[in-house]
């Protein structure tokens, strides 16, 4: 069974149409990066997994449950969500935030295991737990949301652009972090990114987004030799210039 799971899903904002009949499968435990440039159709696809937005057509599962028969609160909260600025709390210190989520969902080992997750991702409670994330750097603030998402131990992660505010440096940091911490979490992701590059790196198969359309959907292998459209083949070069 497929962990996530959109079958010819159509979404409209206003006369703009978002997404056009689009079909997605996400395998437990691989990582599809979804690619494009803005306003292809990416987030708002990712959006329909957490019911930030709501398809006029076509059906969206998670871990096999249909969304819209799902309370939406208890559907975000047991799917991790990260979001370019991170999100965190800012009147909260570092280890509030990391145990938002097992928090609310009254799970009483909260802060075990916001601890756990702080450690993951190179965040250590003893030196970090305390800050606040006006204390933190960039790179930092990104490693407490991904703590936060994890936190709970999630089935499914959903990423929306979580390293593109980065600088070079501490955008390669934090994508080798992560890629390591998905192998040894074993979690599904659907990860969004303007990025090729970082898409060849963190995902098992690539989809490539068009005016609301999947162009392609792919293994980066494949993808790289064997370009489906003139469109693909472009943005291939724009990435290797």
């Amino acid at each position: 069974m497929s962990a996530l799971r959109a079958e010819g899903v159509t979404v409209r904002f206003g006369d703009v149409l978002a997404l056009a009949d689009v079909t997605l499968e996400v395998e437990a435990g691989e990582c599809v990066a979804l690619v494009g440039e803005s306003g292809a159709g990416k987030s708002t696809l990712l959006g329909c997994f957490n019911r930030l937005a709501v398809p006029e057509s076509g059906r969206v599962r998670v871990l096999g449950e249909d969304v819209t028969q799902a309370d939406p609160v208890q559907l975000r909260r047991r799917i991790g969500y990260v979001q370019q600025e991170g999100g965190l709390l800012p009147h909260w210190t570092v280890m509030r935030n990391a145990a938002l989520v097992p928090w609310l969902l009254g799970q009483a080992d909260a802060t075990a295991r916001a601890t756990a997750a702080l450690d993951l991702v190179g965040l250590p409670a003893p030196t970090y737990g305390a800050r606040y994330p006006s204390a933190l750097s960039g790179g930092q603030r990104q490693r407490v949301a991904i703590a936060r998402a994890i936190a709970a131990h999630p089935g499914v992660l959903l990423m929306d652009e979580p390293f593109g505010a980065l600088d070079a440096i501490t955008r390669f940091d934090l994508q080798q972090a992560f890629a390591a911490l998905r192998r040894r979490l074993g979690a599904t992701v659907a990860l969004v990114t303007h990025d090729l590059r970082e898409a060849f790196l963190l995902a098992d198969r690539v989809a490539v987004f068009r005016a609301g359309r999947i162009e392609q959907l792919d293994t980066p292998e494949r993808l790289q030799r064997e370009p489906a459209t003139s469109y693909v083949r472009r943005l291939l070069e724009t990435a290797r210039a």
